[in-house]
C-alpha cells in the first residue's frame, strides 16, 4: 500500500485546493477529514468544496449525516479506516484532507475507542474549564497550560475509559503535509473568510436548521454556528457575533497548530497565496522524492 497523503493546516490556508490538484496528479481520492462538513446543509460555515470545485476527484465522508444526528470520532475512525480498505481495492491513492486533528489521529493511529463513546475537542472550553471539570471528578488534572492532556484526560473520564491507549501507534504507512503561513497572514485571512461567509448566507443557513433543530450538538458546538445562539435567542448584536466568531477561528487555528506539531511527524509547506502552484508544485516535488528514498 502507498503512503496515504494527509494534507493538514489552518483554517483558510488552501488545503482543499491543494487536495484536488494532488488527488489528479497521483490519481486519487480524497476523504474529508473536518468533523463539520459530515453534516449534510452545513455548506458555508464548514466551506466544504462545492461539487464543481471537487472537479470530478471522488469525495468521501461529505454529506453522510443529517443535522440532528450525532457522529462521533469513534464513528470516524470506524468509516475512515472502511473507506481506506475500499479505495484501496480499486488501486487508487488516498488523500485526506482537514483540520479536525483528533478525527484523523484517531483514524489513522491505534486509538482504542469504547463503543458509543462520544470524543469531543472542546472547542467552547478554556483550559481553566477543562481544569476545573477533571477535578470535579477527584483526580488531579494535567498542568493547567497543557491542552491536549486536559482534553484527553477530561474525554476518558467522560467515557469511563481506562487511563491508558496506544496512540503513537501509526497503522498504516502516512505522509503529513502540513499547509502554513505567517500568522499575520493567517488572521487577515480568517477574518475576510468569515466576511465572505456571511455574504454568502451563512446567517440563514443557521435559521434554516436552528428552528428546526435547536439541540442539535454541531450547531452548538461548531465555531460559525454556536455563536448565533445569542444573536437568534438573546438579542445579542451581529456585529458582536461576527466578531466572536473571527476569534474563536483564530483561537482554533492556533490550536490546530500545536495539536499537528506534536502529534505528527508533520512536513510544513509556507503557502505561496501569490502563486499557489508554486505551493503544489513543491509539495508534488517532495511527495515524489519521498517515495524514491
Amino acid at each position: 500500500m502507498k503512503e496515504i497523503i494527509v494534507i493538514v493546516g489552518p483554517t483558510g490556508v488552501g488545503k482543499t485546493k491543494l487536495s484536488i490538484e494532488l488527488a489528479k496528479r497521483l490519481d486519487a481520492e480524497i476523504i474529508n477529514g473536518d468533523s463539520v462538513a459530515i453534516y449534510k446543509g452545513l455548506d458555508i460555515g464548514s466551506a466544504k468544496p462545492t461539487i464543481e470545485e471537487r472537479e470530478g476527484i471522488p469525495h468521501h465522508l461529505i454529506d453522510i449525516r443529517e443535522v440532528e444526528e450525532d457522529y462521533s470520532v469513534f464513528d470516524y475512525q470506524k468509516d475512515v479506516r472502511e473507506k481506506i480498505k475500499e479505495i484501496s481495492s480499486r488501486g487508487k491513492r488516498i488523500i485526506i484532507v482537514g483540520g479536525t486533528g483528533l478525527y484523523i489521529k484517531a483514524a489513522l493511529y491505534n486509538y482504542q475507542f469504547t463503543e458509543g463513546t462520544t470524543y469531543k475537542e472542546y472547542e467552547d472550553k478554556t483550559n481553566e474549564e477543562l481544569y476545573e471539570a477533571i477535578k470535579s471528578y477527584g483526580i488531579n488534572p494535567p498542568e493547567l497550560n497543557n491542552r491536549k492532556r486536559l482534553v484527553r484526560t477530561l474525554n476518558k473520564l467522560e467515557n469511563e475509559e481506562p487511563m491508558t491507549n496506544f496512540k503513537d501507534e501509526c497503522l498504516y504507512p502516512i505522509y503529513v503535509i502540513g499547509l502554513t503561513t505567517d500568522r499575520e497572514t493567517l488572521y487577515e485571512r480568517i477574518n475576510k473568510r468569515v466576511d465572505v461567509m456571511l455574504q454568502n448566507g451563512l446567517l440563514d443557513e443557521i435559521k434554516s436548521f436552528k428552528e428546526k433543530y435547536p439541540t442539535s450538538r454541531i450547531l452548538n458546538s461548531g465555531i460559525g454556528y454556536k455563536e448565533f445562539y445569542d444573536y437568534l435567542y438573546k438579542d445579542k448584536p451581529l456585529e458582536e457575533v461576527v466578531e466572536e466568531i473571527k476569534q474563536n477561528s483564530r483561537r482554533f487555528a492556533k490550536r490546530q497548530y500545536t495539536f499537528f506539531n506534536h502529534q505528527f511527524d508533520t512536513h510544513w509547506v509556507e503557502v505561496d497565496l501569490n502563486n499557489f502552484q508554486n505551493t503544489i508544485d513543491e509539495v508534488m516535488e517532495d511527495i515524489q522524492k519521498k517515495e524514491n528514498e
